[in-house]
């Protein structure tokens, strides 16, 4: 059973209520989605690309309107939700640094934006980067960086708002496998540490298994939820599980469940 603590029940972080999407061209990116996540969950959409993964949690984001149904953050819309005393964040596929800016401004901006007194943004920024193990690099450029120590500024970025919640779309898809195991690993203790909510996007049934409680099955044409599967596993997770027979099992189930979606599709195409 897992020793995470239990998620607050009474209001959920997030609200997914009927909501699809189709752009002006046509093109149904999502049919009608319903989701509740709760707080202090780690919920991963998984699927292949074209699934509509990343539009349904920039949906969540507010970044998209959906067409037709609605999205609710602690019960409220999402362009209320700091009247009501809550933050959110959004981690996105690239790290999306400002390359002529030193570790520290980037990671200031969004306090700056927000006008934050500097003396207090550096504060909340060097704590960030302590959080996320880089705060001995504030002086740096993104340049000087590896491609894992961009995400973690990305991430530091991200966590100086103080969220609560925090959606992140396919953040280490692009990072070898060593790198990417490494900061699934940070991100869990990170989630623990701060106790967010997670919402993230992913192609990879294995980063799936290891950092959930919950994943999200969707397929594609059009993008949908085929099946939800809880990981009834205990946190902290290590390379232990990786290995387990326990892990083994649920990305089997996750892979048969993408293998059935994808029958149904070709099905689809075919009629």
């Amino acid at each position: 059973m897992m020793d995470r603590a239990k998620p607050g029940l009474d209001v959920p972080a997030v609200e997914v209520l009927s909501a699809e999407k189709t752009y002006p061209n046509g093109t149904r990116a999502l049919l009608p989605v319903n989701l509740t996540v709760r707080e202090g969950e780690f919920i991963t959409l998984l699927g292949p690309s074209g699934c509509g993964k990343s539009t349904l949690l920039k949906m969540v984001a507010g970044l998209l309107a959906p067409s037709d149904g609605r999205l609710l953050l602690w019960r409220k819309p999402v362009d209320q939700v700091e009247a009501g005393g809550h933050r959110l964040s959004f981690v996105f596929q690239e790290a999306t640094l400002m390359p002529w800016a030193r570790v520290m401004a980037n990671v200031r901006l969004p306090l700056d934006l927000a006008g934050v007194p500097r003396a207090e943004s550096e504060m909340r920024v060097r704590k960030a980067l302590k959080l996320v193990g880089l705060d001995k690099f504030e002086g740096q450029l993104p340049r000087e960086l590896s491609g894992g120590m961009q995400m973690r500024v990305s991430i530091a970025r991200g966590l100086v708002t103080e969220p609560q919640l925090l959606l992140m779309d396919e953040p280490f898809g692009a990072l070898d496998e060593i790198t990417r195991n490494r900061l699934d690993t940070e991100l869990l203790d990170l989630w623990q540490a701060q106790k967010l909510t997670v919402v993230f996007v992913t192609h990879s049934i294995y980063e799936a298994v290891y950092l959930s409680t919950r994943v999200v099955v969707m397929a594609a044409r059009p993008g949908r939820i085929v099946e939800e599967v809880i990981i009834d596993e205990p946190y902290p997770r290590g390379p232990a599980f990786r290995v387990s027979t326990a892990f083994s099992q649920y990305a089997k189930r996750l892979q048969d469940s993408l293998l059935r979606a994808s029958d149904t599709d070709t099905d689809r195409a075919l009629a």
